[in-house]
């Protein structure tokens, strides 16, 4: 497993289309079993944007297909 740390302001693209999603600028996760639940989203052309921002997509754990060095690639 990566640490969250691993996780920022990658560009996030969905498989399905090819679609650009954005960057990620957050994980979600559950400190006492060592447990991510998701990344969070900051839509394409925001990377420098606050994590807790309504306009942030959060994408489940389950949907995350391959963390490469520079993309996430997920399926939604």
């Amino acid at each position: 497993m990566s640490r969250g740390i691993d996780f920022k302001q990658k560009e996030v693209i969905n498989i399905n289309n090819g679609k650009i999603l954005g960057f990620t600028v957050d994980v979600q996760a559950d400190f006492e079993k060592g447990e991510i639940h998701s990344i969070v989203v900051a839509k394409s052309g925001k990377v420098f944007t606050n994590a807790a921002s309504k306009s942030n997509l959060t994408i489940d754990w389950k949907d995350i297909i391959k963390i490469g060095e520079d993309v996430i690639l997920v399926d939604i």
